[in-house]
């Protein structure tokens, strides 16, 4: 019988002692970059096979990288979605709007505004392309770097900029930290700080889409170091055994807060192949490409709707900022990495296509930039109205006794009266 107990190194004879690998990134603070290893194929090659086929066919999509654009900024290939120029241009703008909003609520988080924020500059085409391509009502389970598809929803600026601040006007009442939004009247499902939670959830919600025989599908995202959390592949097999309408999504930005994106497998194999140890379709997608990332996802959709089973896809971007406001990358990773970035920057490369199709102007796009900007500033300030995190103006009291049970129960009343009453006698000043 083997010995597995935790004793002393056991010498036995010539067999090479055991080594333990601990993963590490190529590049660290002060370190060159260089990304020649990464293998980046031309824009256009890469076949695209039917939406109903066997998801076995899609196993080269895997390894590939399905790319649109190429370097002289034009739409090439069979993913070449052939969209309009009225629809690029909402696209850029909404990217635009997005990109506006972050830098707003960065400075406004540092102006003691807001306690956190968390920007998705250099990811916007992920969440933007993916909403329009997906149905209004098709429910989104978002992590926390896809404001973009509120954005591109019209969700109101203000609402977003209400429940950051937690104000007295934020429609969650302060119960959900900053920029985890909830607004299912948009398709958009509260994001939980619990990584992985919403793969399961949609999972269910899209079981229970397929079993009313509804139309509409889910569209659940997470981060590549999330996919390591158990819930990841509970939601795969949950979605490969019972076929479910969902397309997952995971935005490889290459960084998991401090941790490179080996720590949860990516030196192994890419995101996407896991979709093949399930049996399910999987796609690998230039992140940085809003035409690519726009074609997978509506295949990946209208696949779902043929009730031909879920798909994976992988999103292959870089995370240009730091994890959080909270976070400081320079501690961590080389400050070249963001602009040795091969792929580029997702709104620049639509602009330079746009531009090439002569629909757009560098004239245009700086008079864009204003009145995005504007726009952002004018629901701040609209925001600002309703209060600031620490400054008093928040909800009543009392609503933190409500909405947890359809009706109160007799002794939560009696514990609310009673708190509230205290309140009044420490603090006469505040109201209840």
């Amino acid at each position: 019988m083997a010995d597995s107990g935790a004793g002393p190194a056991r010498n036995r004879g010539n067999l090479p002692p055991l080594s333990l690998h601990v993963p590490e990134p190529r590049f660290r603070p002060g370190d060159r970059v260089d990304y020649s290893h990464l293998p980046i194929p031309p824009a256009g090659e890469q076949a695209r096979p039917d939406e109903t086929c066997d998801a076995s066919d899609t196993r080269g999509l895997c390894d590939d990288l399905i790319r649109v654009l190429d370097d002289d900024h034009r739409a090439v290939g069979a993913w070449d979605p052939k969209l309009d120029p009225e629809t690029l241009r909402r696209m850029l703008r909404s990217m635009a709007l997005t990109r506006a909003f972050d830098d707003r609520m960065y400075r406004g988080q540092r102006q003691g505004k807001t306690s956190f924020y968390m920007k998705c500059t250099g990811e916007e085409a992920i969440s933007i392309a993916t909403a329009h391509a997906l149905a209004r009502d098709d429910m989104v389970f978002p992590s926390y770097r896809q404001q973009g598809i509120l954005i591109s929803r019209d969700f109101p600026l203000v609402e977003m900029v209400n429940q950051i601040y937690s104000n007295r006007a934020d429609r969650l009442k302060g119960r959900q930290l900053p920029v985890m939004y909830s607004a299912r009247d948009y398709g958009f499902f509260s994001i939980s700080g619990n990584l992985a939670t919403q793969y399961p959830q949609a999972v269910g919600w899209a079981m229970a889409s397929a079993i009313k025989g509804d139309t509409r599908i889910a569209s659940a995202f997470v981060g590549e170091g999330s996919s390591a959390e158990g819930d990841f592949h509970a939601a795969m097999t949950f979605a490969a055994v019972y076929n479910a309408p969902v397309v997952f999504n995971i935005v490889n930005n290459q960084w998991a807060i401090s941790s490179f994106s080996g720590f949860a497998g990516a030196e192994r194999a890419t995101f996407a192949a896991r979709a093949a140890g399930y049996g399910i379709a999987g796609l690998r997608v230039d992140g940085n490409d809003a035409l690519a990332v726009y074609a997978a996802a509506l295949w990946a959709a209208d696949r779902a709707r043929a009730n031909a089973g879920p798909t994976l896809i992988e999103h292959f971007t870089y995370r240009a900022e730091g994890h959080s406001t909270s976070d400081d990358p320079s501690a961590y990773r080389s400050v070249q990495e963001r602009e040795e970035w091969p792929l580029g920057d997702p709104i620049d490369r639509l602009m330079r296509h746009l531009i090439a199709l002569g629909e757009w102007s560098s004239e245009q796009h700086a008079e864009m930039d204003l009145q995005v900007a504007e726009e952002v500033k004018a629901a701040t300030k609209q925001a600002e109205k309703n209060g600031i995190l620490g400054h008093g103006m928040h909800h009543p009291f009392h609503t933190m006794f409500e909405d947890v049970f359809e009706e109160l129960p007799w002794h939560l009343q009696e514990q609310a009266e009673q708190a509230i009453r205290e309140r009044q006698t420490k603090f006469p000043e505040w109201k209840a």
